[in-house]
Parts: C-alpha cells; sequence; structure tokens
C-alpha cells in the first residue's frame, strides 16, 4: 500500500515509503533465491573474516599489503551487510516496503562503501607499485603511520560526496508510483519514478562515477604499467613468477569491479533496460565479494599457506 502525505494547497503528494520489487517476478523461485543468497552471504562473512583473523595471528602477514587486504575484506562485508540481509528478508516476507529514510539510509551506506572499496584497490595498487618498483625504499615509504592514513582517507574521503549525492537524490519530488524495480535503494531507479527533471541529478551521477571509478581505475593503470614493465626486466624467471603471482589475484578483482561499476553509472542508461540494471547490480553488490576472497586465497600463497598453519593448529 502507497504511504504518503499531502502538503498545504497544493496537489503535490509526497512520498513516505516505497516498495522494491526485488524479484517479485519470480514468485515460484522465492525460496530457492532464499538458500542461495543466505549461502553466499555467510560464504562472504566466513571468508572475509577468515581473512582478517589469519592477518591478526600469522606473523608472516605483518606486512602492509596484508593489512590493506584485511581492510578491503572488513569493507566487504559492510558492503554486503547493507544489501543482502534486507534482501532476504523481502524474499521471506514477499513485501518490500521500505521507507524513505530507510532507503536514503541503505542508498548513502552503499555508495560511501563502494568509494572505499574503489579508493582502497588503489591504495592496494600503489603498494603493489613501490613494493616492485622501489624496493629498497618500500618500508620506508610504506611504514604504518602511512598505512593507517591511506586507509583512514579511503574510508572518510568518499563520505561528505555521498552524502550530499543522497540528498540531491532525495531532495526530488516523488509523486508518481512508488515501485522501485529493484533489491536495493540504488540511484538509477530511482531517478526513473521522480516527477521532475533529473537532468543535474543524471550529471552529478556521472560526475561522482568518474572520480570514484574512472580515476582510481586509471591510476590503477598506470601502477601496473609501470610495474609490468619492471618485473620483465627481472632478470630471474622465478622473481618475475613471484612478482606476477603478488599482483595477478589483485588485478582480477580489479578488473571485474570497475568493470561492473562502469557498466552500471557510465553507460547511458537509455540503451539499459531495468531488468539488465538489476543484473548489473546483482553482479557487483553480491557476486563479486563471494569472488573476491576465493580469487585472494587461491591464487596468494602466503595465504594458502597461513590457511595450513591455522587448520594444522584447529586441528591439533
Amino acid at each position: 500500500m502507497e504511504n504518503r502525505l499531502k502538503t498545504g494547497n497544493s496537489n503535490f503528494t509526497a512520498m513516505m515509503e516505497f516498495v522494491l520489487l526485488g524479484f517479485s517476478d519470480s514468485p515460484n523461485i522465492q525460496w530457492i533465491l532464499f538458500g542461495i543468497f543466505l549461502a553466499i552471504y555467510l560464504t562472504i562473512l566466513i571468508s572475509n573474516s577468515v581473512i582478517i583473523l589469519i592477518r591478526k595471528i600469522e606473523p608472516a602477514l605483518q606486512t602492509p599489503m596484508y593489512f590493506f587486504l584485511s581492510n578491503f575484506s572488513f569493507v566487504e562485508i559492510c558492503y554486503v551487510t547493507v544489501t543482502i540481509p534486507r534482501m532476504l528478508m523481502d524474499l521471506v516476507t514477499q513485501k518490500g516496503n521500505i521507507s524513505l529514510l530507510a532507503c536514503a539510509t541503505q542508498m548513502c551506506f552503499v555508495y560511501i562503501l563502494g568509494g572505499s572499496e574503489c579508493l582502497l584497490l588503489t591504495v592496494m595498487a600503489y603498494d603493489r607499485y613501490v613494493a616492485i618498483c622501489n624496493p629498497l625504499h618500500y618500508p620506508l615509504v610504506m611504514n604504518h603511520k602511512v598505512c593507517v592514513q591511506l586507509v583512514t582517507a579511503s574510508w572518510v574521503s568518499g563520505v561528505p560526496v555521498m552524502v550530499g549525492q543522497t540528498c540531491q537524490v532525495f531532495s526530488l519530488p516523488f509523486c508518481g508510483s512508488n515501485t522501485i524495480n529493484h533489491f536495493f535503494c540504488d540511484i538509477p531507479p530511482l531517478l526513473r519514478i521522480a516527477c521532475a527533471d533529473t537532468f543535474a541529478n543524471e550529471i552529478a551521477v556521472y560526475v561522482v562515477a568518474v572520480i570514484f571509478i574512472m580515476v582510481p581505475f586509471l591510476l590503477i593503470v598506470v601502477s601496473y604499467g609501470k610495474i609490468i614493465s619492471s618485473i620483465l626486466k627481472l632478470s630471474s624467471a622465478r622473481g618475475r613468477a613471484k612478482a606476477f603471482s603478488t599482483c595477478s589475484s589483485h588485478l582480477i578483482v580489479v578488473v571485474l569491479f570497475y568493470g561492473t561499476g562502469t557498466i552500471a553509472y557510465l553507460k547511458p542508461k537509455p540503451n539499459q533496460s531495468e531488468g539488465t540494471g538489476k543484473l548489473i547490480s546483482l553482479f557487483y553488490t553480491v557476486l563479486i565479494p563471494t569472488l573476491n576472497p576465493i580469487i585472494y586465497t587461491l591464487r596468494n600463497k602466503d595465504i594458502t599457506m597461513a590457511l595450513k598453519n591455522l587448520a594444522i593448529k584447529f586441528l591439533r
């Protein structure tokens, strides 16, 4: 049921509640979807928590690279917790009702945490650049104080921008349908149901996407260009293989994350259907966070060895 608030002396009707359609177009498989998303959520929580734990207790992982990785894992846990539990509740109740305040809060946190992930991936690329291209200066450049400052900047830099973006979107009048064809509150589907000119909002989305997606991605590309150049100059085949091994997992995550983010927020919207947008969002909000810890553990010998050591300790 639509929940509206009539205002003053006009015919304007302000929206006080939205309805997230989610996956209501597939009513026969709601419980199957619930089981799948619950399993995915638990996998993300457990796998990222294990990465954070082993980084804390394993002496070999007390390096800047794993400090950044453990922070990235924590951001991933927070990121999926903003969307998946709400999705699970909607699948169980088969009601997608969400208040305007809850919708705004969810959207704001999704963007703050997504922006933090983008910046953390850039910091991780810079860490690999310093480690491989300037190994003698690495302990000095990437000391603990600098690492903490970089992580803090990644967490807080996007907060004022994303809060401002959220306020701008929710200052629009929503006087038509209160139905959002999505499984969480996202800007593109919200702009579709606004009954005012959204051109300024669309420009703001592109500007923020360029700042938090394209600029970090270009910095990562430049970093990896220099990294690959330095690796190819190494005389030892073993050294080249080790250097590529430490970078490959991060590079795979970067391509997956930035690829879907670019399609979601920089692709012209007339060329993208609501169903396609929902599928892309599902990919970067659910599937990629599931793959990230798997990619980092399977392709990283240090983490694999730390996991074996942890298993041995528990089995004793």
